[in-house]
């Protein structure tokens, strides 16, 4: 039998150590070196809650993106302190650590984007997707927002939604990131529709939909409420996010 010396043994020793804790810190490499995931923010509409957003939140989940489904208080505050709500949360969220951070909005809550990135951006702001947005306003508002009804079911927010050159989105100027718009064309309220011009979802005209700068467009054939839970608007919302286009 080959004698060992006790140096030997001492350097197999370290030598098994160092193997043992460089493997480690090469696994601890690995895995902090896995590129981190794009993050899609979720913001629902006047009146409703993340809970609106879920299947498209599951959607977007399936095909890869971290996925923040955000609720806020839409009845409760103006649309500017709603804003800034929002902006607080997402910085306390740290999610702007992500490569980028792209933003799925329905109806009102593409307002909030709107008026958050009214005067600045954060440079990893991704592509924007609006559903049903009253980017214009909205003659139905025009024509409810001093009933008493209206006002207790939307609050403060719901008034800021009218045509007139001083509501709220009307105030907002053009969009200059990349924001894709999807309007619906259904409506199942003939009284709403009456008070919109042209086609509309129930709630909103597909003309008044449309924002100064927005790089991409399209009309689908479903209501205001449900939009976002379509299928088609599913694969559409996930198109605009990868290529920047509504591929169908």
């Amino acid at each position: 039998m080959t004698n060992i010396t006790e140096g030997t043994l001492l350097a197999l020793s370290l030598l098994g150590l160092l193997l043992i804790f460089g493997s480690q810190d090469a696994w601890a490499s690995d895995k902090d070196s896995e590129p981190q995931k794009e993050t899609v923010v979720l913001l629902h509409g006047l009146a409703r809650t993340e809970r609106s957003m879920k299947p498209l939140e599951k959607s977007l989940s399936c095909q890869g993106f971290k996925v923040i489904n955000i609720g806020y208080p839409s009845r409760k505050f103006p649309i500017g302190e709603l804003a800034g709500q929002v902006k607080e949360k997402l910085n306390s969220l740290d999610c702007w650590d992500a490569p980028k951070v792209h933003f799925v909005t329905h109806s009102m809550g593409g307002i909030i984007v709107r008026a958050m990135f009214a005067e600045f951006h954060p440079h990893n702001l991704g592509r924007v997707v609006m559903l049903c947005p009253p980017n214009k306003g909205s003659e139905v508002v025009d024509h409810l927002k001093d009933n008493p009804l209206f006002v207790a079911l939307n609050g403060q927010a719901g008034r800021q939604l009218g045509t007139d050159p001083e509501s709220a989105p009307n105030r907002l100027g053009p969009v200059d990131y990349e924001v894709g718009v999807l309007a619906g064309t259904l409506s199942v309220n003939p009284l709403f529709s009456n008070w919109l011009k042209g086609e509309d979802d129930g709630k909103v005209s597909v003309e008044r939909a449309k924002v100064e700068g927005m790089s991409e467009f399209l009309t689908l054939p479903y209501n205001h409420t449900f939009f976002m839970n379509k299928a088609k608007v599913k694969a559409r919302v996930t198109s605009f996010l990868r290529t920047g286009r509504f591929l169908p």
